[in-house]
């Protein structure tokens, strides 16, 4: 495991959601601040606010890149054109790989149910799903970065 998925994963694994871990990776090499990025991503976790619309992995990776994209340039413009390509770019590569950017898809379970809870739990999903998403985001991120 590389750096940031080392980062990103000790944070899931200490109770941060998928969103926050993914943005609590880059806090050092985008200098943002950690506590700021954990607050404004609290509610993005479980497919945003356990919705199990868009996984928090890539909402997370979302902002990622709107700040990567923010601190690259200096026009507004270049800054939302810039960041709506990556995401385009990101979304299609997570598809590729996962087949969906939908945490219910994901999951295959509802996350608002005891027996989804359960199924979660004992399929270990947190590991074999959500982290797998996230270490697939940061890949993702850093290939478009390099770009």
């Amino acid at each position: 495991m590389n750096t940031l998925e080392q980062k990103a994963i000790t944070c899931f694994q200490s109770g941060y959601n998928c969103a926050q871990s993914v943005l609590s990776a880059y806090t050092d090499e985008f200098q943002y601040d950690n506590t700021l990025a954990m607050e404004l991503s609290c509610g993005f976790g479980g497919g945003m606010g356990r919705l199990q619309k868009t996984c928090g992995a890539v909402t997370g990776s979302f902002m990622v890149i709107g700040i990567y994209n923010s601190r690259k340039f200096s026009d507004i413009k270049t800054q939302k054109e810039q960041s709506y390509k990556m995401v385009q770019s990101f979304s299609e590569k997570f598809k590729s790989i996962h087949g969906t950017l939908d945490c219910d898809s994901l999951l295959k379970c509802n996350l608002n149910t005891d027996e989804g809870h359960l199924f979660f739990k004992d399929n270990n999903l947190a590991k074999t799903v959500c982290e797998k998403c996230i270490k697939d985001s940061l890949g993702i991120i850093e290939e478009l970065i390099k770009d």
